[in-house]
C-alpha cells in the first residue's frame, strides 16, 4: 500500500505539472485582452506600457516566462527549502493570488461539504428504496422525480428556489436568499450564523447530484442483487436486510464513492453557478469575475488549485476502495 501511495504521489507532481504548463500555454498564446493594457489603461504613454511589460515579465520568451511562473509555483527552493507556492499577483488590482484563493476556499468548501452531505442523506436511501422496490409506485415515482432533477439546469433551480422560499424574495419564505452570505466568517468559524444562508444553496446545488446518486446506485443495486453470492446469502437463512446492507448494498456503493471524489474535487474548484445566484463570495464566484476581467494569473491559480483537489481526492477515493471492497488490493 505504502509503495502505491508513494507512486501516486510522484504521478500526482507529474499531473500538475503539465497542468500548470497547458494552463499557461493557452492563456499566454490564445488570443486574450492584453494585461498592460488592462493594466495601463487606454491612453497609457509607451513608456508606461513597457515598464509594466517588464514587471509582469511578458517582455521575456515563453519558456522563460513559464520557468519563472514555475520556480515559484513549485513548494520548494534549493537555498529556502519548503516554502508555499506562489501564484503570483493579480493584473487587474496586484493583489496576492494564493491570498485570494485562500480568502474564497472556505466559502466553496463549506458550500461543497454542506451540499455533498445533503445529496448523499437524500441519494443514497432513494437508491436502495428505489432498487429494493423495482418496478413499483415507490420506484417509478422516485425515478420520475430523479430525471425531472436532473434535467432542470442549477441557475433555473436556483432563481425559482429564492422566487419560492427564500425571506427576501420568497412567496413562501424558509431560507434567507440571495445576497445574505455574511461578509466575515464562514462556515468553519462560525456555524451559527453561516450555516442558516446556506441551507437553499446546500438544497439547490445538491438536487441534481441526488438524482444522479439514486439512479447510478439503483443500477448498480440491481445488478450486484442478481449476483451469486447474493443467493447463497439468501440461501444460508441471512434476512433480507443484513443480505441489502451488508452484501448488495457495500459492494455497489463502491462506483459511488468514485465519482463522489470527482465530483467534490470539482466542486472545491468552484461552483460558479450556484455561487452566482446566491451571491457565495467563493473560488466559482472569483474565477467567473477573473475571466470577465481577463485577470490570467487569478484564473491559472484556480484551474492549478481545482486540478489539485481533483487529483488528490482521487487518491484518496482509492485508498478506500480496499476498506470498502475485501477483493482490492495493491
Amino acid at each position: 500500500m505504502l509503495t502505491y501511495i508513494v507512486r501516486r504521489l510522484l504521478w500526482m507532481i507529474v499531473l500538475l505539472l503539465v497542468i500548470s504548463f497547458l494552463t499557461f500555454l493557452i492563456f499566454s498564446k490564445l488570443p486574450s485582452a492584453d494585461p498592460v493594457s488592462l493594466r495601463a489603461g487606454r491612453n497609457a504613454t509607451p513608456e508606461l506600457r513597457a515598464s509594466i511589460r517588464h514587471t509582469f515579465g511578458l517582455d521575456k520568451p515563453f519558456l522563460e516566462q513559464y520557468r519563472i511562473y514555475l520556480a515559484k509555483l513549485v513548494p520548494f527552493d534549493a537555498h529556502k527549502g519548503f516554502k508555499p507556492p506562489d501564484f503570483g499577483y493579480s493584473y487587474q488590482n496586484n493583489v496576492s493570488v494564493k491570498s485570494q484563493i485562500l480568502d474564497r476556499l472556505p466559502a466553496t468548501a463549506g458550500l461543497a461539504i454542506g451540499a455533498v452531505f445533503v445529496w448523499l442523506l437524500v441519494g443514497i436511501p432513494i437508491g436502495i428504496i428505489s432498487a429494493v422496490r423495482r418496478g413499483r409506485v415507490e420506484d417509478r415515482l422516485a425515478m420520475g422525480a430523479a430525471l425531472v432533477a436532473i434535467s432542470a439546469p442549477v441557475y433555473w433551480v436556483g432563481l425559482v428556489s429564492l422566487y419560492l422560499f427564500s425571506k427576501d424574495i420568497g412567496k413562501i419564505p424558509i431560507f434567507d436568499g440571495s445576497g445574505s452570505y455574511p461578509n466575515t466568517g464562514s462556515l468553519f468559524n462560525d456555524p451559527i450564523h453561516v450555516a442558516p444562508t446556506l441551507f437553499l444553496p446546500w438544497i439547490v446545488l445538491a438536487t441534481a447530484f441526488a438524482a444522479i446518486y439514486a439512479r447510478f446506485l439503483r443500477g448498480n443495486l440491481l445488478e450486484v442483487m442478481a449476483e451469486d453470492y447474493i443467493r447463497t446469502a439468501r440461501a444460508k437463512g441471512l434476512k433480507e436486510r443484513t443480505v441489502i446492507f451488508r452484501h448488495g448494498v457495500r459492494s455497489a456503493i463502491t462506483p459511488i464513492v468514485t465519482i463522489l471524489g470527482l465530483d467534490l474535487g470539482i466542486l472545491l474548484g468552484g461552483a460558479i453557478l450556484t455561487e452566482s445566484v446566491f451571491n457565495i463570495p467563493g473560488i466559482g464566484r472569483l474565477a467567473f469575475d477573473s475571466i470577465q476581467k481577463a485577470d490570467l494569473p487569478t484564473v491559472e491559480g484556480i484551474v492549478i488549485v481545482g486540478a489539485f483537489f481533483i487529483i488528490a481526492l482521487n487518491l484518496v477515493v482509492d485508498i478506500l476502495y480496499a476498506f470498502l471492497d475485501p477483493r482490492v488490493r495493491y
